[in-house]
């Protein structure tokens, strides 16, 4: 009895830690591959007069660690540069070079329209929805990122971002008639907690059903 009872009391305390660390492990590992290249040629470049430096540099705690802090400098640069007129300048040349190439600029114009689309309200309807899937009576959150109509009916549909828990870096993209989604009144960081969390953090109430109709 005692076994059981405290084996699940150990299982419950460690998967919301597992969770916490397959998400933060991923981004960091993520950021650490960025960044890496950059010690690794900092090490390189102090060798001849610092060696003790360079192996230290090289340490894989120290190496990731630095790898991790160097690519977070370099993306608060580049925002920083891109808010001024040269970086402008220089971004719209690089995207402009990216453009000719076909494969390249089919996966950067994608990321980049995505990205946009989730930084302004979808119109005519919510953020985040609740939606059927995989199947009817099963709702499943998603993200809207963008209205369009049936080439033959007219009919409004839109397209939905579902995120898989707990990595909603993963997911999948449904078309959905307007008026068989359910709106949420959630943001989508109160949608990314709901996701990541398996469902746990959510609130007391939720509006499941949509028979009324409407996207709003």
């Amino acid at each position: 009895m005692y076994f059981r009872r405290y084996l699940a009391s150990g299982i419950l305390t460690i998967v919301p830690l597992w969770v916490t660390w397959v998400v933060f492990d991923f981004v960091l590992g993520q950021l650490s591959q960025f960044g890496r290249p950059w010690v690794t040629g900092i090490s390189n470049k102090v060798r001849g007069q610092h060696r003790v430096l360079a192996d230290l540099l090289l340490d894989p705690r120290l190496h990731n660690a630095l790898a991790v802090l160097l690519t977070l400098v370099g993306l608060y640069l580049l925002g920083w540069a891109v808010n001024r007129v040269l970086g402008r300048r220089i971004l719209d040349a690089l995207e402009s070079l990216l453009a000719r190439v076909p494969l390249i600029t089919t996966v950067y114009g994608g990321a980049k329209k995505l990205v946009s689309a989730l930084q302004r309200e979808p119109s005519g309807v919510r953020r985040v929805v609740l939606i059927e899937f995989p199947q009817r009576d099963m709702k499943a959150v998603g993200l809207v990122t963008r209205t369009f109509q049936d080439a033959r009916t007219g009919r409004a549909l839109a397209a939905v971002y579902v995120p898989t828990t707990p990595n909603p870096t993963s997911g999948y993209v449904e078309i959905v008639p307007v008026e068989r989604l359910t709106s949420t009144d959630w943001t989508i960081d109160e949608a990314m907690n709901f996701i990541i969390s398996g469902g746990a953090v959510a609130p007391e109430h939720i509006r499941y059903d949509n028979r009324a109709g409407g996207g709003n």
